[in-house]
């Protein structure tokens, strides 16, 4: 036995399907080429093969793995002969095969060798011996079991026409092995070694690529010329077959020359297919990409274009990079919701349900929202507003967008903006380029499903520019009511309709924002919390979510109670901010200490946190109130600054020593802020004698003047009024009250000039405890806008010069 066959895995029995095996002919004791010591007895076990034929006089591989036919195997080994009966399978059967699922005529083989592996199956090989007609199936419970007969083969051996046979047999299966990349050498030299006609023709049978029937058909053919005739045709329609696929290859190759493997498979199989003729795969997707265009409820320009691309793809290979390119072009058109809206929920009374539900205060957001829809609901068809929610971090403007969508019953897409700098995340690629895709917006659309969602435009602040285009400038056309009717893509290139969208920006400040791009979009501010609202966004929404995260909610086994105290010291002593993001991270740390605790020490029932366990739990106090260590020295201003995280209060220290004259700036301050310090001390030099001020100290002696946090830049016009009260207090020895703060713009000629981000200023005033604060006379006006209770505790004074300005910060002179 050959290396090969001890590699084969042969053929699988029964209930599996065969796999590929190699057979060889062996050697035979008599002339009629079959062992000397062999008798067939009348009656044999009978074994069914599944998807194969066995042919006589030929050695093959069998695997066993059924119990069924485990246990013929091991009756067979019990006789002197272990002798037995293969018999092809006549079709698919389910279960074991039957009598009559089998052929009536096999090949009785003799098995000459068995071994048995780890995973209980046979590995066989089997010697054929003749061919038998099995007559009838005798009762047997086991397996089956047949009552056969011999059948003697038919035809003159001594005639020339099977002389012949014989000869072209052997040489066109010789020409068909050396032309087939699936046969081996040692085939050809065995067909040329066989003198018998019977043999050479069941040895070709066996190996020419046939079906069940065909074999089989060999199989039964008696007569030794038939059969040879039947196997020589089977030849030549192989060696045809064979020379097609060479054709075939060889074409292709020319065709495509140097271009990748992969391109030319899909030449060979798209040639293939022609020659079979089943090239109905291109056609029937393009019907189908047809009838979705159909249905797409296109506009009539877009589905113009839509055909006139369908079109092409009907003329272009499949094989070809082209035809991928406008197959995905025509998905995007018919998966984009060209007519397909969801209905908007009119109700205003539920509109505003479910805004409340969602967010505490707020309320311009929510008049600005409950309006849009009490007009839609009126004129039934309104372009969407495009809104912009700006303020600092944590103060709700992201997760507004998903309330006003709920609200409204509309879908909800967000689209991230920061640090985008490729014009082409808004406008798309165009389909010249490898992996071109449309723009974000198109790709929010597929994702709703409706032309009518609620996009969500993400920090349309921090938008970048360089090489590849400017992205604000691309929305310009997006968020303008006159221009996004028409909105065009580069990938598609054809205009959507997008003034159904109801567009929401969200950025931290506006002065990064372009201006024409803020002309087109309704400023909203949300300027910050104050420590009461943060006390009840907190009761109402962070401290639920937290104990419900943490395992430590109401009805888990152990309920978490924070009192309103501890919130109040978290907010006031371990936060600083105008949002409640870092709220809401140490309302998540006390929870997670708790549930330590619970798990370690096994504590159930109900626990409460006070305020004096908070440094036990989240380390020391973060914040102390700064007013007490730096007020009552003079020299030292309390100032109030706008900055994209909200409000701050700024102190400015100033201190003299003997020099020139000099003014000195540390702080990391801006060009502006230099500017108002120099024009602080030059109007304190021109008004000295009102001040009580010695003039020599102007030129003997330097000034310094210092804004702590000296990392931090600083700048802006906002710190005038601080700086020319600091230098005031230091010359004239009357310390600024420390519970007073002060904002505005001051000119040499002593006036006081409006500023912004009054309420953000207002609002740190609070947090940080000042009682009095010192505002220009114009900026009146923004304070009317705000809520009382956010004034709640602050005593206001209006100045129009420094004048009036140094009366209320300074203390009285002694």
């Amino acid at each position: 036995m050959s290396a090969e066959e001890e590699r084969d895995p042969g053929i699988v029995l029964d209930e599996a399907e065969p796999e590929e095996g190699t057979t060889v002919q062996v050697d035979t004791l008599d002339e009629n080429g079959e062992p000397e010591s062999i008798e067939i007895p009348d009656a044999l076990p009978v074994l069914p093969l599944k998807n194969t034929v066995l042919f006589p006089f030929l050695i093959s591989p069998l695997l066993v793995n059924s119990k069924r036919s485990k246990r013929l195997i091991e009756s067979v080994l019990t006789t002197p002969e272990r002798l037995l009966v293969t018999s092809a399978v006549r079709g698919p059967v389910e279960g074991s095969p039957g009598p009559d699922d089998v052929y009536r005529i096999g090949t009785v083989h003799r098995v000459v060798r068995m071994l048995k592996f780890p995973d209980d199956s046979y590995r066989l090989l089997v010697q054929g011996v003749a061919r038998v007609r099995i007559k009838a199936f005798l009762d047997s419970e086991d397996f089956l079991v047949g009552r056969i007969a011999r059948i003697d083969e038919e035809g003159d051996a001594e005639s020339v026409e099977l002389t012949a046979l014989h000869r072209t047999v052997g040489q066109q299966f010789g020409a068909l092995v050396s032309e087939s990349p699936r046969m081996s050498a040692e085939i050809q030299v065995l067909a040329q070694s066989l003198d018998d006609p019977s043999k050479l023709a069941d040895l070709c049978a066996h190996h020419i690529e046939l079906d069940v029937s065909q074999k089989q058909a060999v199989l039964e053919e008696t007569n030794v010329t038939d059969r040879l005739k039947r196997v020589q045709a089977e030849i030549s329609r192989s060696r045809e077959a064979f020379s097609i696929e060479n054709e075939i290859r060889e074409k292709v190759q020319s065709e495509m020359g140097k271009t990748q493997r992969e391109y030319m498979l899909r030449q060979q199989l798209d040639t293939i297919r022609k020659e079979l003729g089943e090239a109905e795969d291109q056609s029937a997707e393009a019907e189908r990409l047809a009838e979705r265009i159909e249905s797409a409820g296109m506009p009539e320009e877009a589905e113009r274009q839509a055909r006139r691309e369908l079109d092409r793809l009907e003329q272009t290979p499949t094989a070809s990079a082209e035809y991928g390119v406008i197959r995905t072009y025509l998905e995007w058109m018919t998966e984009l919701p060209w007519s397909k809206t969801s209905d908007d929920r009119l109700d205003t009374v539920e509109a505003r349900r479910i805004l409340d539900e969602d967010h505490y205060d707020l309320e311009k957001v929510k008049d600005r929202i409950v309006e849009y829809i009490a007009v839609l609901s009126l004129k039934g068809d309104l372009k969407g507003p495009i809104l912009c929610f700006s303020g600092p971090p944590g103060t709700g403007k992201t997760s507004l967008g998903h309330s006003v969508a709920r609200a409204l019953g509309r879908e909800f897409v967000r689209i991230s903006l920061g640090g985008v700098r490729d014009e082409a995340e808004i406008r798309g690629h165009r389909r010249t380029y490898v992996g071109a895709l449309p723009g974000r917006l198109v790709q929010g659309l597929r994702r709703a499903g409706t032309r009518n969602p609620v996009v969500l435009l993400d920090e349309v602040d921090k938008v970048g520019t360089d090489f590849r285009g400017d992205p604000s400038s691309a929305l310009l056309e997006v968020l303008d009511p006159e221009q996004n009717h028409t909105f065009s893509d580069h990938y598609l290139e054809v205009p959507i309709d997008l003034s159904q969208v109801l567009f929401i920006a969200t950025a931290n400040w506006m002065d990064p924002v372009p201006a024409a791009l803020r002309d087109r979009m309704e400023v909203i501010e949300l300027p910050g919390y104050t420590d009461e609202e943060k006390l009840e966004i907190a009761q109402r929404f962070l401290v639920p979510r937290q104990l419900e995260k943490n395992g430590v909610a109401p009805g888990s086994g152990v309920a978490l109670t924070l009192p309103e105290e501890t919130l109040q010291s978290l907010i006031r002593s371990y936060t600083r901010e105008a949002g409640v993001r870092n709220l809401e991270r140490e309302i998540g740390a006390v929870a997670r200490k708790v549930a330590r605790r619970v798990a370690e020490e096994g504590a159930t029932g109900d626990i409460t946190v006070p305020a004096s366990e908070l440094p036990e739990l989240l380390g020391p106090v973060r914040f102390e109130p700064e007013l007490a260590e730096r007020g009552g020295a003079p020299g030292v201003a309390v100032g109030l600054a706008w900055t994209p995280v909200g409000g701050q209060i700024l102190f400015v220290e100033s201190t003299r020593m003997e020099g020139k004259g000099e003014l000195k700036l540390t702080g990391s301050l801006g060009d502006v802020m230099r500017e108002s310090a120099e024009a602080a001390r030059s109007w304190l030099r021109s008004n000295g004698e009102t001040l009580a001020i010695d003039a020599t100290q102007a030129t003997q002696q330097d000034l310094h003047l210092h804004v702590p946090s000296g990392a931090v830049p600083k700048d802006g016009p906002s710190a005038g009024v601080a700086m020319v009260t600091a230098l005031a207090s230091l010359l004239t020895g009357r310390p600024a009250h420390p519970d007073v703060a002060m904002t505005g713009e001051i000119t040499l000629r002593g006036k006081v000039l409006p500023v912004g981000g009054i309420k953000e200023k207002l609002l740190a005033a609070r947090r940080a405890g000042i009682r009095r604060v010192v505002l220009p006379e114009p900026n009146q006006k923004d304070v009317a806008e705000i809520p009382a209770e956010l004034l709640k505790g602050l005593e206001l004074e209006y100045v129009g010069s420094i004048d009036e300005a140094l009366q209320h910060t300074l203390s009285a002179p002694v």
